[in-house]
């Protein structure tokens, strides 16, 4: 009986111990996912950027200045997301557009049409901007959605979805689903048929477009006849190497969001996890880690030099091997969506030059469009 009573307490805490070390593998397991580092081999050659072109050095400054303006004192607080919604919305701002934008209306989901000369209503482009899940608008994202609009000759919608920490990602991605749902049937003067339909979006909105295009699929709906999506996120495990290795090259994501990666793994999923109530690793939320078969054909382009560069070649590898048509288009040096510095960097013009042909080739874009100019 007294080695019992001796032994009891001690078993007692060997079981306590056992069932603590289980439950944090398990939660691991649940914040982390399946483990996807076999996709980081065979990364593709660069198409553009290396060397750089000259005026990249002027990019790279430009950039240093906006990270600098947009830091708002330090931190990751509100301040700081405060003053990137307002260096983000100052992009652009001087800028004369040839497109018609005007605010949507009605039943219309909150954003703006981006129309060029000539625009083609029955030929829609869903365009999902980027801005960390926390700023970035329509009006942030003029200089990308005026060349696509002028470059593809349909009606752009740029969408205005709800932004953390507001809200969570599920009102995100409802925002973009219902959007996409509603231009099926609706153009800029209301409800009537298409001819064809597109979904873009870069960085966070990369994130979007590519979740979005697995939501379509899942729920039956009509395929886009493609998706481009510029420097996505596509995993927010934040386990990708470049994360890491390309954090001091990343001139625009480093000085801010490298701060993300410095947590403890399992501490800033759950975080994550908390305020999203859903697992990092959840398909809803990374797009990497869903059913990738099925899927409309897809452009990803994304720089050698940035924090996301293996999100994008991930997912492309990922996508390829489930036999969805993917193409990854890798730039050398740039900074993070850099097609933001069209026109003056001369790869920005490239690169779009590249989504126009994409576009083309899956029919969205009409051949007496594709036969002309709108640079």
């Amino acid at each position: 009986m007294q080695g019992f009573i001796y032994w009891f307490p001690r078993m007692t805490l060997y079981v306590l111990v056992a069932i603590l070390i289980l439950t944090l593998v398990a939660l691991n397991r649940w914040l982390s996912g399946e483990d996807l580092s076999h996709l980081d081999q065979a990364k593709p050659a660069p198409i553009m950027g290396d060397p750089p072109s000259p005026a990249n050095a002027e990019v790279a400054a430009t950039v240093r200045g906006f990270t600098a303006s947009s830091n708002g004192g330090g931190g990751l607080g509100r301040s700081r997301i405060a003053a990137m919604r307002e260096a983000m919305d100052a992009i652009g701002s001087d800028r004369v557009y040839a497109s018609d934008i005007r605010p949507t209306s009605g039943s219309a989901p909150r954003g703006e049409w981006v129309m060029a000369p000539g625009c083609d209503p029955r030929r829609r482009l869903l365009y999902i901007h980027g801005g960390a899940f926390v700023a970035g608008s329509p009006k942030s994202h003029r200089i990308i959605t005026d060349r696509l609009a002028r470059d593809t000759g349909g009606a752009v919608l740029s969408l205005d979805y709800r932004l953390m920490p507001e809200h969570n990602r599920d009102a995100m991605l409802d925002d973009c689903v219902n959007a996409y749902q509603w231009l099926l049937d609706n153009g800029p003067e209301g409800p009537a048929p298409l001819t064809a339909i597109a979904i873009a979006g870069d960085s966070a909105g990369g994130c979007l477009t590519l979740a979005t295009l697995a939501h379509v699929k899942a729920q039956g709906w009509r395929a886009p006849e493609g998706a481009v999506a510029i420097s996505p996120v596509t995993d927010m495990t934040l386990t990708a190497p470049s994360l890491f290795y390309n954090r001091h090259t990343d001139l625009l994501l480093g000085p801010s969001f490298g701060q993300l990666i410095r947590p403890p793994a399992m501490l800033r999923k759950l975080i994550f996890a908390v305020f999203n109530r859903r697992s990092p690793a959840s398909p809803v939320l990374s797009p990497l880690r869903g059913e990738l078969n099925g899927l409309a054909p897809t452009l990803i382009q994304v720089s050698s030099h940035e924090m996301l560069l293996d999100d994008a070649h991930r997912y492309h590898r990922r996508a390829s091997e489930a036999g969805s048509p993917t193409t990854l288009q890798c730039f050398a040096n740039m900074v993070h969506v850099w097609h933001i510095f069209s026109p003056q960097l001369p790869e920005a013009e490239f690169a779009f030059e590249q989504i126009k042909q994409f576009l083309t080739d899956c029919g969205f874009v009409a051949d007496s469009h594709s036969e002309g100019s709108s640079t």
